[in-house]
């Protein structure tokens, strides 16, 4: 009876359905989710989805010949079930064919179209039972599975319930959709072990997953779906801060290692096939290669979210029509609020995966991109290193690829919302029909005006941009050389210099941020025009009714539709910048590497030559006809010490780049056999400790590394570090001096054991003494068995090699012993001629003759060599009690509570601001919330016509979009006055800094201040307080508006909101660490390309490159792991606070279903449920903001911890300014002068007492150490004293500003310092001088020849540091600073270091006249410089032993007279006969 009753019943519908025809395909015409017509459509749409999604896997699948990981064998119930599958696909399929060929009737066709598709659907069920899966389509089947079942069996239930009858092929089918629930939970237990078997095999094998990784190598599915592996490190956390070592490290697949091999991999495959794609980016091309399978994956997931939104609108047009319905049916509603749940869950899982998913593809693009920016500096070539410098380099690594962390979710995130956008219009029209039309003209125009909105924008960006790097060029630049900018009193000028770069960049980020106001009233205004329009249409044409369900569903439509309207500009200006980054570094990584070919490296064999140059002939620039070195032929034997001699600009350097295959080869041939030790004329010297830049990646052998620090007379200056050799080295061995950093890094070669040693001028920082023994127990004693080509200025060193080769205009014009090349005379002649009258005592009185004491000095000190006299067995490894020269970055731990904030507002008297700001947000939600209500209520009156209901939505609206315009104005001026307070702070405090702070500060440090963190107060704090407030108040409101509707919802609301609360705070305690430990992460990675850049050249030769890689790799992996867990802990938050807020709306959706007929009316309810419906996205949105919020803070408080730094005293004293005539005289009186360096530290210079008479010239002499340049320092009040007094013209020193004392003074400091810039600036940066001048200044320092020589004369390019410029000729420019100045007091603090003799010796007669009658002090390494003065002072340790005049000190046994002594002593007999010789 039963089957029959259902035949009858099925015959009744089949009927009912051929009479309706295309009408009830449209399930006529309504979309009511009650109806059972919509119910079996969402189920048939459902199933074409999944058909789809499972087919593009598969292909997937194949194409990437991704096979199963799991058993292949199959439980006996897949098979059945399969079959049973199939027999049902069949009937469909037999049924939809006899339907389609019985042409009688059109439903029939569609009736046969829609059994084919279910055919189709069934014949796919049965495929997936049975086919071998890979990992995502495993999980798709079993989501398929299950939802199939439960839905349709639903679906079977409510029709008996309200039909008494089913269909009697839904009867057959209904066993086999219980079977597929069957089927997914074995196939998921199938997974879960095969997922443990796997763990287990591969955990001892490859070490895949060790205790210390991510907790998500080895989470469930359900673990992975809602992010619950975070819970040790956020539990953790919670607990207490945390540290470093508390985040584990990252899955083995997420390493930097692996995605550069990856992307390395792709890359060389698209280089050799050059033919299809050598005019296309090869960086995209590759990257495209390497991710495609993550991109899809996120991509599917971006479409269900896109889908899930667009179904939203929908959800509400049912909910009101429900409420419209006279036979409210509870089982309906029920049904609504089930599908609102199913909607809400996919949106919100789909969205956290497709978020995280594309961020960790991001960082996997952005670490393989870092790593190929590195190796390729490693290998890049020279003329390729001057085409990008090392800023250009960092940029690469800190902008370009970095900027790949967020380019895969913007790209999804650009294409996804133009799907939702034509998804949205396409709701409208259901709908509203035709009547959508009109308000589409708007919504175009709206879409039309964002794009030259986002060329603007897009534009300024660009020119922020430009101007940026411009200014922290500048600051580096400035930071770098801030020692000599202090010297010479410049600070104003270069603070001038970054503030107008900084004007020029405040002045587009004003239009950027100003216009943006714009967009947002722009982006309130289209949805109210919009629907304004669209409600007229209705109203006119009549196409729908205008109703509750109408209205409040085209309003849900188009605040769906509005997101992509306005988000879509942003993400493509995104990939502009993507774009241009992607063709920076296409360029970069096809630049030249160095060639093999230039230098041909041998084993060491028996062959008694280790280097061989046959007709060499090389150039600095490959594309011009002049070479740098031409005529090259010489052999080098084992064992032999060679050295390189002639003026400055010969070519020496240039020869041992040559040997070291750095510089081009035109032709010939470099044979190298054995391994290269290089030490560079400009010391490189790495942070981190004295320890690790001798090892330089070597193994401790306790033993050579003593010997190698005695034989560079470390020793003594190890002992006297509080940390022995573990003392920290600064950035650019900023707090060692410039004999120590030139010793550590010979240390560093010695240790080494190399086969050949290149020596390029390794003594020109340390004193005559220390360079004997440096000669004598390094190159003569620990290499005396090693192969040494030694470029040296120092004559005296000569005698003792084997070969002399020397060099003039980049030739080698003579080769010999010392006695063969006396013999020849000429060009080495003339460098021991000036060697002669270096060593002369050049007194006028005394004709140029040397005295008797000193002839017998210098023959009794014949035949020994100066040795060192301690002799100490071992030295000290073991740090002592003390503090570090650089100090650890100071950062903030725990909550820091409202200060930063309060701290943002004070500082920058924003607080009027921000209160406009929040005024405009209430009054924008008020009339929002007003414009709403309007319609909830209007639409039930029906004496109110269609054009006052919407003229007066219409003005609300409008009015409110004035409101949001004012908002983001006063954030936006808000934020521009906290960046420009901040920054002026920041950069006076930096400039106002004693030298102390940067000895102890590596400039990285100050520089990520001035460029990410300053970033953050410019772009993103400001609109993060205001989308926090706005959120805050949208949620509140949302609260408020459900409660008047249904007032119960009001419970779960503060309890949904408690827990939220908790869940933020619990999250924040972790996230908060996470971010500021991220900020000291990415410096060091930075500041390891700059370094590696300025060294690559050492670290080629020593061919270190393997370790320096690797050490990189674990910098970019301990930077990414932070910033991983980071984008997880946000995503683990937002999936609980949508979890809390959905409750909230499924029971405010619950209580309008359960609510009497007639107690809500449908506008309410309308009303209630579209307000309803954005708590979840508004509540994660302010929630986002707040947390981003409390970690952007964390830039406000370190750049206020470095706008409170002590600063130097005054640079002008109003009331104390010396006379602009002071000083007349020059006469200089220390009275017991007492120095240290910090209050913690011991004394340097232990109470100095002496007089420097006016117009007298002062030689000060000592050791390494004895505290030389601490005086000069003094002097200079670059650090205060402790006790005593300084006064020049009896004035004391520390009475006037620094200004007044630092511009009366003149000095060749130590390290001569050039800028990027012209030659005119470099003499001239102040501009006080005429043209006639400088060119005399030029011709006095021995440069007017070369300058002429030049193209663009004084405006002629001084690269980055003087690059392009010879050590000295850089210190030449230096001498003619000092010259233009004309200062009565001089002080040259070992300023003829780095050029040889001749040049020393004529800059020595021009300094004696044009500096007369002033008073020059000298501070030199080489005796001779000082031996011509009128007193000596010799400094040992820190005190003063001897202050006299050199001919008196030369007469008794004093130090300086062993100092003397010492140096001849360094010059062999053969040495001391040429020059009696040549008297």
């Amino acid at each position: 009876m039963v089957m029959q009753k259902s035949w009858q019943i099925a015959q009744s519908m089949a009927s009912l359905q051929r009479s309706l025809g295309w009408k009830y395909w449209l399930c006529e015409g309504k979309f009511d989710l009650g109806s059972l017509c919509i119910q079996r459509l969402i189920i048939d749409g459902l199933n074409v989805l999944f058909l789809f999604l499972f087919i593009v896997l598969l292909i997937i699948g194949s194409v990437r010949k991704s096979n199963s990981n799991g058993d292949t064998r199959k439980h006996w119930i897949f098979t059945t079930v399969s079959v049973y599958c199939a027999v049902i696909s069949c009937t469909y399929i037999i049924s939809g064919v006899w339907d389609v060929l019985d042409g009688s009737d059109e439903s029939r066709n569609l009736i046969g179209v829609v059994d084919l598709l279910r055919g189709l659907v069934w014949i796919s069920l049965s495929v997936s039972l049975i086919v071998r899966r890979i990992r995502w389509v495993r999980v798709l089947v079993i989501v398929w599975w299950v939802s199939f079942s439960l839905l349709s069996s639903a679906l079977n239930v409510e029709v008996l319930v309200k039909m008494q009858g089913i269909h009697i092929i839904d009867i057959v089918s209904w066993p086999a959709k219980l079977m597929l629930l069957l089927c997914a939970w074995k196939h998921f237990s199938q997974i879960a072990s095969q997922n443990r078997h796997d763990q287990s095999l591969s955990e001892p094998l490859i070490g895949k997953c060790d205790t210390h990784r991510t907790e998500l190598c080895r989470a469930s599915f359900i673990s992975r779906l809602t992010f619950s592996w975070l819970h040790p490190l956020l539990r953790l956390g919670y607990s207490k801060p945390l540290n470093l070592g508390d985040v584990p490290d990252l899955t083995s697949e997420d390493e930097a290692l692996i995605a550069y091999q990856k992307f390395y991999d792709a890359w060389g495959c698209l280089r050799r096939d050059k033919s299809s794609t050598n005019t296309h980016n090869l960086v995209i091309w590759a990257l495209a290669k390497v991710f495609m399978k993550e991109m899809i994956i996120v991509a599917i997931y971006a479409f269900l979210r896109t889908v899930a939104v667009v179904v939203l609108p929908l959800s509400l047009y049912a909910f009101v029509q429900y409420s419209e319905s006279k036979n409210e049916n509870m089982i309906d509603g029920v049904f609504l609020v089930g599908c609102l749940a199913i909607i809400k869950v996919t949106e919100s899982l789909s969205q956290r995966h497709w978020f995280f998913n594309s961020r960790r593809s991001g960082m996997q693009m952005r670490s393989a991109l870092m790593v190929a920016v590195y190796q390729k500096q490693l290998k890049l070539s020279s003329p390729g290193r001057r085409r990008h410098t090392t800023g250009e380099i960092v940029n690469y690594i800190a902008v370009d690829a970095y900027r790949m962390g967020e380019f895969p979710w913007w790209f999804h995130m650009g294409w996804s919302l133009t799907v939702q956008l034509f998804f949205g219009i396409g709701v409208l029209f259901f709908t509203v029909g035709v009547g959508v039309l009109p308000g589409l003209v708007p919504l175009l125009v709206c879409a039309f005006l964002n794009v030259p909105f986002a060329k603007f924008l897009q534009n300024c960006q660009s020119r922020f941009m430009v101007a940026q790097d411009e200014r922290l060029r500048a600051t580096s630049e400035v930071l770098n050389n801030m020692k000599i900018i202090k010297l010479q009193s410049w600070e104003e000028k270069f603070k001038n210099l970054i503030e107008s770069f900084r004007l020029k960049e405040f002045e587009w980020l004003t239009e950027l941020q100003v216009k943006k106001s714009y967009c947002t009233a722009l982006y309130w205004m289209s949805p109210t025009m919009v629907s304004s329009v669209i409600i007229i249409g209705c109203a006119l044409w009549r196409t729908a009714p205008l109703n509750a369900s109408t209205i409040f569903t085209v309003l849900a439509a188009l605040r769906m539709v509005a997101e992509p309207v306005r988000t879509i500009p942003d993400a493509l200006s995104m990939l502009i910048q993507v774009k241009v980054s992607f063709d920076r570094l296409h360029v970069f990584l096809l630049e030249d590497e160095i060639s093999d070919e230039n230098v041909q490296r041998i084993q060491p064999q028996d062959s008694e030559n280790v280097v061989r140059i046959c007709a060499g002939a090389f150039s600095w620039d490959q594309y011009t006809t002049a070479t740098t070195l031409r005529g090259l032929n010489f052999e080098v034997r084992r064992g032999e010490k060679v050295a390189f001699c002639g003026p400055v600009g010969a070519g020496k350097s240039s020869l041992l780049y040559a040997i070291l295959g750095e510089i081009p080869k035109v032709s010939g041939t470099v044979d190298v056999y054995g391994s290269v030790a290089y030490v560079s004329q400009t010391s490189w010297i790495q942070s981190g400790t004295i320890r690790d830049n001798i090892l330089f990646g070597k193994p401790m052998d306790k033993t050579r590394y003593s010997k190698a620090i005695k034989a560079c007379a470390l020793d003594k200056d190890i002992e006297n570090f509080d940390h022995g050799d573990l003392t920290e080295i600064g950035q650019r061995g900023l707090n060692m001096s410039g004999g120590q950093k030139q010793r550590i890094q010979l240390a560093r070669a010695v240790y080494n054991d190399a086969d050949i040693y290149l020596l390029d001028d390794p003594f020109s920082a340390v004193d005559a003494h220390t360079a004997a023994i440096l000669f004598n127990d390094c190159v003569m004693g620990a290499l005396a068995k090693k192969t040494v080509i030694l470029v040296t200025h120092q004559v005296e060193f000569l005698t003792a090699t084997d070969r002399i080769l020397v060099m003039e205009g980049g030739e080698i014009i003579q080769i010999g012993s010392y006695k063969e090349l006396l013999t020849v005379g000429t060009a080495f002649e003339q460098l021991v001629n000036a060697h002669k009258d270096a060593i002369t005592v050049l007194d006028p009185e005394n004709n140029g003759h040397v005295s008797e004491l000193e002839v017998n000095r210098l023959d009794g000190s014949m035949g020994s060599y100066p040795t060192k006299q301690n002799s100490e067995a071992e030295i000290s490894v073991k740090a002592q009690l003390g503090n570090q020269l650089t100090v650890d970055e100071e950062t903030e731990i725990g909550d820091a509570g409202w200060k930063p904030y309060l701290d943002y507002l004070y500082v920058s008297k924003g607080s009027l601001l921000f209160g406009l700001s929040t005024f405009s947000q209430s009054t924008f939600v008020a009339l929002q919330l007003a414009a709403t209500y309007w319609l909830a209520v209007a639409i039930q009156i029906p004496q109110i016509s269609s054009g006052i209901l919407i003229g007066i939505y219409a003005g609300l609206s409008a009015l409110s979009a004035v409101f949001a315009f004012l908002r983001s104005w006063f954030a936006a001026h808000l934020g521009l006055k906290a960046s420009k307070t901040f920054f002026a702070g920041f950069t006076n405090s930096v400039f106002k800094a004693p030298m102390v702070f940067f000895d102890s500060t590596p400039v990285g440090r100050i520089l990520t201040r001035a460029s990410s963190d300053l970033s953050v107060l410019d772009f993103d704090i400001p609109f993060s307080m205001a989308y926090v407030m706005a959120g805050s108040i949208e949620v509140l409101t949302t609260i408020g508006v459900a409660a008047s509707v249904t007032w119960q919802i009001i419970f779960i609301a503060i309890l949904a909101m408690t827990a939220t609360i908790y869940v933020q705070r619990y999250y924040l305690a972790s996230a908060r660490e996470l971010i500021r430990m991220n900020g000291t992460t990415k410096a060091p990675v930075m500041n390891y390309a700059a370094e590696t850049s300025l060294g690559v050249v050492t670290i080629r030769a020593f061919d270190m490159m393997d370790r320096f890689f690797q050490n990189y790799l674990k910098l970019i992996d301990t930077d990414a792991k932070l910033f991983f867990h980071s984008n997880a802990a946000m995503e683990w938050l937002v999936i609980r606070i949508e979890v809390l807020q959905n409750v909230t709306l499924f029971f405010i959706a619950l209580l309008l279903v359960l609510l009497p007929q007639g107690v809500v009316a449908p506008g309410f309810v309308g009303l209630s449920l579209s307000y309803a419906l954005t708590l979840t996205n508004t509540q994660v949105f302010t929630s986002r903001w707040y947390c981003s919020l409390a970690n952007y803070i964390v830039s406000v408080e370190r750049i206020k911890q470095f706008m409170h730094i002590p600063s130097e005293p005054p640079a002008i004293v109003e009331d104390k300014r010396p006379p602009s005539s002071w000083p007349s005289q020059g006469r200089i009186e220390l009275l017991d002068l007492k120095i240290k360096y910090r209050p913690n530290a011991p004394l340097v210079l232990k109470g100095i007492s002496c007089t420097f008479k006016e117009g007298t010239r002062v030689g000060v002499v000592g050791r390494t150490g004895s505290g030389k340049t601490t005086l000069i320092s003094a002097l200079f009040r670059l650090v205060e004293p402790v006790s005593g007094r300084i006064l020049i013209d009896g004035l004391d020193i520390c009475s006037i500003g620094l200004k007044d004392l630092r511009m009366k003074l003149s000095v060749i400091p130590q390290e001569p310092a050039l800028f990027k810039g012209s030659i005119r600036t470099n003499l001239d940066p102040l501009g006080l001088y005429s043209d006639n001048e400088i060119w005399e200044a030029i011709e006095k320092c021995q440069l007017k020849s070369t300058v002429l020589s030049l193209p663009n004369l004084l405006d002629s390019s001084v690269s980055d540091e003087g690059e392009n410029w010879s050590a000295g000729q850089r210190q030449l420019f230096c001498l003619g600073r000092v010259l233009l100045k004309r200062n009565r007091i001089l002080v040259l603090d070992e300023a003829t270091a780095s050029i040889d003799s001749a040049t020393d010796a004529v800059l020595q007669r021009i300094i004696r006249q044009e500096f007369s009658s002033c008073t020059v002090v000298t501070v030199a390494h080489r005796v001779p410089t000082v031996i011509d003065s009128d007193m000596v002072m010799v400094l040992s340790y820190g005190k003063l032993v001897e202050f006299d005049e050199p001919s008196k000190l030369m007469e008794v046994n004093s130090y300086f007279s062993k100092l003397v002594a010492e140096y001849w002593s360094s010059c062999r007999g053969k040495s001391k006969q040429s020059l009696s010789n040549y008297q």
